[in-house]
C-alpha cells in the first residue's frame, strides 16, 4: 500500500497538464515593469528554488508551471516558455546597448594612445561639425568666383582646413566651460575632460596648439579677413555659456558657425557686398536654427535635470511648427543671395533639391528618439552639398 502511494505521488510529476492562456500567465500585479526581486515577479530567475509557502496568484498557472523532485522534497516554480523568452531578449538587447556604446572608433584603432583623447576632444571620430562649419564657408566661396570659372581651390582648402581647426577649438572650449553639466549628461559623461582622462591644464594647453595652427591659417589671408576672422573668437569662446542665460543657444551657434559665409566672401574679393553676402549668412543661421533644434532633442530630459536651456525646450510640441518657419526662411534667404548675385538658373534646380531635403527631415524626423534626431542632424552635410553643388553649376553655366 505504502509502495503504491510512492508510485501515484511520483506519476504526478509527469502529469500533462494544459498549457494556460497568455492572460493565465499574468497576474493583477504590474505587468509592463515587473521587479527582478518581486518573489511574486514573472521575471523571476526561472531556476530559482523556493519554499512552498510562496505565493503564486493563479491556480491554473501553480498546476502548470510547478513539479515536484521528490528526492528532495522541494518545489521548482518554472516560467512559461513566452516569458523565458522575454527575460532572454531583454537581457540580450541590453547587452548589444552595451557593446554599441563601448565600440571603438578609428581613433581607437590607428593612433598612438597618449594622442587618443586629443583627438576625442576636437571630435575627429564626428566629421558632421567640420562639414556644417565648413559649407557655409564653401557656399561663399564659390558664390565669389567670376562666372564662368570654377571656385579658388587654394582658398577653398584653406577654410576647409581652418574649417576642422575651429571646430575642434570650439569643441575644447565647450567641454572645458561645461565639464562640470557634461558628467550629468548621459551622451557627454565620457568625454575626455568630463571622464577625467584629460586635466583642464592639459585641454587649455591643447587649446592653444589649434588657435595657434588657425592663426597660421588666417595670415594667408587679406588684412580684412584677418580682421573679420579675428572677430568671430568672440562668438566661438562665448557661445559655450549660452545656454545658462537663454532658451536660443542654437540661434547664437547659428551666428558662431556661419561667419565663413561672411569670411569666404571677403577672402576673394577683400570687401563684403551686403546684398549677397546678409541673406547668405541669414539662411545659415536659419539652417543652424533647425538642425540644431532636432539635435538637442537628444539631451532634453537631462538639460531639464540640469538646468540648461534650448530651444528644444523652448519649443517643446511645437518644435516641428518652428523648425518649418526656419526651413522656409533659409529656403527663402538662399534664393534672395543668389539672385542678387545674378548666378545662373542650375542654383536654383539644385535649390529645389535642397529643400526637399530639409523638408523631408523636418516632415520624419521622430522627436522622440535620440537615433533618430541623430540621423537627421548628420544628414545636413548633404543640404549643404546640394547648396554647394547649385553656386558651382549656378556660376559655371
Amino acid at each position: 500500500m505504502a509502495l503504491y502511494r510512492r508510485l501515484s505521488r511520483t506519476s504526478r510529476v509527469f502529469q500533462w497538464h494544459p498549457r494556460p492562456s497568455v492572460a493565465a500567465l499574468y497576474s493583477s500585479r504590474d505587468q509592463t515593469n515587473p521587479s527582478p526581486t518581486d518573489p511574486h515577479s514573472l521575471l523571476i530567475n526561472p531556476f530559482q528554488s523556493s519554499s512552498s509557502d510562496h505565493y503564486i496568484p493563479n491556480s491554473n498557472l501553480k498546476k502548470s508551471l510547478t513539479y515536484y523532485y521528490s528526492p528532495h522534497s522541494s518545489r521548482i516554480e518554472l516560467l512559461g516558455y513566452r516569458q523565458v523568452l522575454h527575460f532572454s531578449t531583454f537581457a540580450n538587447s541590453e547587452e548589444e546597448k552595451k557593446n554599441e556604446q563601448q565600440k571603438h572608433s578609428w581613433i581607437d584603432t590607428y593612433l598612438p594612445q597618449r594622442i587618443r583623447p586629443y583627438a576625442h576632444l576636437a571630435r575627429l571620430d564626428k566629421p558632421i561639425g567640420t562639414w556644417l562649419l565648413a559649407w557655409p564657408c564653401m557656399w561663399s566661396i564659390a558664390l565669389a568666383a567670376t562666372p564662368g570659372s570654377l571656385p579658388d581651390v587654394k582658398m577653398m582648402t584653406l577654410f576647409g582646413c581652418g574649417a576642422l581647426l575651429l571646430r575642434g577649438a570650439g569643441c575644447t572650449v565647450n567641454d572645458l566651460l561645461d565639464r562640470d553639466i557634461d558628467t550629468k549628461v548621459e551622451r557627454t559623461r565620457s568625454r575626455p575632460v568630463a571622464s577625467g582622462v584629460l586635466t583642464p591644464f592639459q585641454g587649455l594647453c591643447f587649446l592653444g596648439f589649434q588657435l595657434l595652427l588657425g592663426l597660421g591659417i588666417l595670415l594667408q589671408l587679406n588684412n580684412f579677413s584677418r580682421i573679420l576672422g579675428a572677430s568671430s573668437l568672440l562668438l566661438v569662446f562665448s557661445y559655450p555659456l549660452m545656454k545658462r542665460f537663454t532658451f536660443w543657444p542654437q540661434a547664437y551657434l547659428g551666428l558662431t558657425f556661419n561667419w565663413g559665409a561672411l569670411l569666404g566672401w571677403a577672402a576673394i574679393k577683400g570687401s563684403i557686398d551686403p546684398a549677397v553676402v546678409l541673406p547668405l549668412y541669414a539662411s545659415g543661421v536659419f539652417w543652424t536654427l533647425v538642425y540644431d533644434t532636432i539635435y538637442a532633442h537628444q539631451d532634453k530630459e537631462d538639460d531639464l535635470k540640469v538646468g540648461v536651456k534650448s530651444t528644444a525646450l523652448r519649443f517643446g510640441d511645437s518644435t516641428k511648427e518652428w523648425i518649418s518657419g526656419f526651413g522656409l526662411a533659409c529656403i527663402s534667404s538662399l534664393a534672395l543671395s543668389g539672385i542678387n548675385a545674378d548666378i545662373g538658373w542650375p542654383y536654383y534646380a539644385f535649390l529645389t533639391a535642397a529643400s526637399g531635403q530639409l523638408a523631408w527631415q523636418i516632415w520624419t524626423v521622430d522627436l522622440s528618439s535620440r537615433a533618430d534626431c541623430n540621423r537627421k542632424f548628420v544628414s545636413n552635410k548633404w543640404f549643404g552639398a546640394f547648396v554647394f553643388g547649385g553656386v558651382l553649376f549656378g556660376r559655371l553655366l
